[in-house]
């Protein structure tokens, strides 16, 4: 599919921003001009945005209800009332129940007052479930701490009081109008908030509430600093955006993910292949968050659960370590298996529709699909054909599954459009999770492409690429490359910057690699500064013979290290390639 390369230019207001930040900083233009996209125009604001610090948090008490949470939290503490905490089953959830039990458990509860739960995907399905809200009633829990979800769960809160359970909720997903009646509703994106940062993870809402409650208690900041491991991968793993708070979050959380991982985050990124190595974003997003998935799709998240909460100080022998994180290693592995069965036979059902190439949207429904990976699924879809997709299957007598987006679509307002169809639902811009029942699919299908279809823009049909600057392989200096590297954490609203040369040329070595000959690994010089760049374009051998042929080729990339045989080099990573016309 051709993607259009979307050049936005700098304002006048923005080009003399550029200059002034580039002599009070002495640094590149171009650098400066990558922080001016970013929203950083002052000498102060590219000091906090270089050199993060945890100094400037927002003080938890500003959200709205942290005060009740608290104090509710005090007194079943001092009353020795039993707590659960209760979380989602995805990654965010995950890592939010092992963040709070394990703070709670250190400094204030013991093993019989406070415990987990995590609901069954296939026989609970997303959130707050009466079945959790039975249990907790049966097991005498006076307190549940819910994480990443609850923000709908009107009537089951509302039933957990009949029976004598409170609940503090702590979600970051899009409430309704009306608000469960829990003892504190934690939520940035209540539409009274009066938080100055909507964007937190629902394991970073966890943490302000640990926060809170540290501050409250008179527990130094530090000690919820060994906790951050679990944040960062919640936040990379969410794809919430990585300015903000999460920025300076995700980058203290990644120093001790790569310096002093909790023993059971560890073991995963052992099973990854990352020892030794710098774990980035990409790595969670890509290997150790899918792994953590894992057990919530095909199993249960409360084993993630389990591995992510090990005391440091447990005797716990690494080889029942090893084996439990191989377990999840290899509920992936099945994983992986089950959603690229599924990818194929979705896209052979689209493919074979007589209408699929006239639609704005995909809605594909099959009750045999296993639903702990049509999120996966439509990811895929999404991806492949650039249109809006829904993935449902059946569960529970339901159609239940999980929407993707493509760039700039709000999917959450196109499935809230149908939402007399629906049972349940919920998400955000880009991911939603819904169910209906089966009857209603057709018709689902039949409104949410007619929405799709007037509100998706031309622009929104294609897949875009975002160029950050156009320059010369000579602007690539070591210095450059450092400063780049400084950008990092990388996410939505600070994304890895991309970048264009115009008429390059092969040098002379490169050649088509890989198992299928389907890469290309590239030696090029620009015309303009004839500078020399090495670089690898995956999936693109079909242009070896045009670039064999000496034609000229304009290439858009991100600069990253490679290492190889001990030597690290710097290395374009090719996103697009297209024949120079000028």
């Amino acid at each position: 599919m051709v993607s259009k390369w979307n050049f936005i230019p700098l304002t006048p207001e923005q080009e003399k921003q550029k200059h002034d930040l580039s002599e009070a900083l002495g640094i590149s233009p171009i650098l400066c001009q990558l922080l001016v996209q970013r929203g950083i125009t002052t000498f102060s604001e590219a000091k906090s945005f270089f050199r993060p610090q945890l100094t400037e948090l927002y003080d938890p008490f500003l959200m709205n209800d942290m005060d009740k949470a608290v104090n509710r939290l005090n007194q079943a503490i001092g009353r020795k009332e039993k707590i659960l905490v209760y979380g989602d089953y995805d990654v965010d959830g995950i890592t939010a129940v092992a963040l709070v039990y394990k703070f709670l458990r250190k400094f204030f509860c013991s093993k019989s007052q406070v415990d987990f739960y995590i609901p069954d995907r296939y026989t609970e399905g997303y959130g707050v479930s009466y079945q959790g809200i039975d249990y907790a009633a049966k097991n005498k829990f006076n307190l549940v701490i819910a994480l990443d979800c609850g923000i709908k769960a009107v009537e089951k809160v509302e039933y957990a009081n009949s029976l004598g359970v409170d609940f503090i909720i702590c979600d970051h997903h899009t409430p309704d109008d009306t608000l469960p009646n829990a003892v504190a509703v934690l939520d940035p994106k209540r539409v009274d908030s009066s938080y100055p940062d909507s964007n937190l993870s629902g394991c970073g809402v966890g943490f302000k509430l640990m926060q809170a409650f540290a501050q409250n208690n008179n527990i130094e900041f530090e000690s919820l600093i060994p906790l951050l491991d679990l944040l960062a991968v919640s936040i990379a793993s969410d794809i919430v955006p990585i300015n903000g708070e999460n920025r300076i979050l995700a980058y203290y959380g990644l120093k001790q993910l790569n310096m002093s991982p909790c023993v059971g985050m560890k073991s995963i990124i052992d099973v990854c292949g990352l020892t030794d190595k710098e774990i980035s974003v990409s790595d969670i997003v890509f290997k150790i968050g899918p792994r953590l998935n894992a057990s919530g799709r095909l199993q249960s998240a409360k084993e993630a659960v389990k591995l992510l909460i090990i005391p440091e100080e447990s005797t716990a022998d690494r080889i029942t370590l090893e084996k439990m994180a191989e377990k999840i290693d290899q509920y992936n592995l099945d994983r992986k298996k089950l959603d690229k069965n599924i990818t194929e036979e979705a896209t052979e059902e689209l493919e074979n529709a007589d209408d699929f190439n006239t639609q704005s949207s995909i809605v594909v429904y099959n009750p045999n699909w296993h639903k702990g990976v049509v999120g996966i699924v439509a990811s895929r879809l999404t991806e492949r054909y650039y249109k809006p997709t829904i993935v449902l299957t059946h569960s529970n007598g339901c159609a239940t599954g999980s929407g993707r987006s493509v760039q700039g679509f709000d999917i959450y307002k196109a499935i809230e459009s149908c939402r007399d169809l629906l049972e349940n639902f919920g998400g955000h811009m880009y991911a939603v999770g819904l169910s209906m029942k089966e009857e209603n699919v057709p018709e689902f299908q039949r409104r949410f492409e007619k929405y799709v279809s007037e509100n998706l823009s031309e622009e929104q049909r294609l897949p875009q690429i975002d160029i950050d600057a156009c320059i010369d392989f000579c602007d690539i200096t070591p210095k450059f490359f450092r400063l780049l590297k400084q950008f990092s954490p990388y996410g939505p609203e600070n994304m890895k910057p991309i970048f264009v040369t115009r008429r390059t040329f092969d040098y002379g070595t490169s050649k088509v690699v890989g198992k299928e000959q389907e890469h290309l690994k590239l030696e090029l010089i620009d015309s303009k500064s004839e500078c020399i760049m090495n670089g690898i374009a995956f999936g693109m051998s079909e242009f070896n013979d045009y670039i064999k042929s000496l034609n000229p080729v304009d290439i858009c990339y991100s600069i990253e290290e490679n290492t190889f045989n001990g030597n690290t080099t710097i290395q374009l990573v090719i996103k697009d390639i297209k024949k120079s016309t000028t």
